[in-house]
């Protein structure tokens, strides 16, 4: 926001107040991962840097939370025959990605460029998109979450309800 005034003082001078507001471009956001299976929910996981702020999610940083969080997280699970399915994001189909969820999940990635091919048009076979993220949503905002900590904390108590029923 910027405002000005021009405002003539009584001696004739011209006076100038400004008065200016950086805003920033894009609103802060946070980007945040589940993995949804007949478990449970792994997650949420929260893209951030090594300084504790939010960032977008690009190959390596799939990666590093699929090799740090992801990966973990299943050895905590009896999951040798469990399928793994993702969209077509850039980061999900990045060669180096493809080739890490090869090896752990050998042929039972659905995936672009996977060795079966993702429907992306299957909401019965998205249940993320059809069902998680939208239920999730509104009960998140349902406060109006000002800070993206209390949306995160919103997020991560949301999913902690769904993952206890």
């Amino acid at each position: 926001m910027a405002t000005s005034t021009n405002k003539t003082s009584e001696f004739g001078e011209k006076l100038i107040h400004k008065c200016i507001v950086d805003t920033p471009l894009h609103p802060e956001k946070l980007t945040v991962w589940c993995a949804l299976w007949a478990g449970g929910i792994i997650g949420p996981y929260f893209f951030k840097n090594d300084e504790g702020h939010n960032v977008t999610v690009n190959g390596d940083r799939y990666r590093a939370m699929i090799t740090n969080f992801f990966i973990p997280e299943l050895n905590n699970h009896d999951v040798q025959k469990l399928w793994f399915q993702q969209d077509g994001a850039t980061c999900h189909t990045a060669r180096a990605t493809i080739d890490l969820l090869k090896d752990t999940f050998g042929d039972r990635l659905i995936s672009r460029f996977g060795p079966v091919n993702w429907p992306p048009r299957s909401c019965d076979l998205t249940p993320l998109d059809y069902f998680l993220w939208g239920y999730v949503k509104s009960l998140v905002y349902a406060d109006k979450p000002q800070p993206l900590d209390h949306l995160e904390d919103n997020i991560r108590r949301v999913i902690a309800d769904i993952a206890s029923l």
